[in-house]
């Protein structure tokens, strides 16, 4: 049951982040700007930049993930600063999903 509360879900978010992220750099093309602008953009001041938030994201999937089945979590540097680089970790994040299966979370309930 917790397999399927996580783990598809986490993959389904982060696909869906890649294909909004896609989107923006469609729009950064068609509008002749770097999409790496956007990376560092901010919807409110007190927010966090959206660089960090991927990297949030992927680190809620991956930790809650590896907390669960109690396996070691793959451990990604914060170090992303374009967008082939914010892909690429949403990429690894999903690989490392993909790996955990219903089995691995026996006895997660407790």
């Amino acid at each position: 049951m917790l397999y399927e509360a996580t783990v598809p879900q986490f993959i389904k978010t982060l696909n869906n982040m890649t294909a909004i992220l896609n989107k923006a750099a469609g729009q950064a093309d068609q509008k002749k700007y770097e999409v790496d602008v956007l990376l560092n953009a901010r919807l409110a001041p007190d927010q966090f930049n959206l660089i960090r938030q991927i990297q949030i994201a992927c680190d809620t999937a991956k930790n809650g993930v590896a907390r669960l089945t109690g396996k070691d979590s793959p451990v990604f540097e914060d170090t992303e600063k374009t967008f082939a680089d914010v892909q690429k970790r949403i990429e690894k994040v999903v690989s490392y999903l993909k790996t955990v299966n219903p089995k691995d979370f026996a006895g997660a309930e407790e």
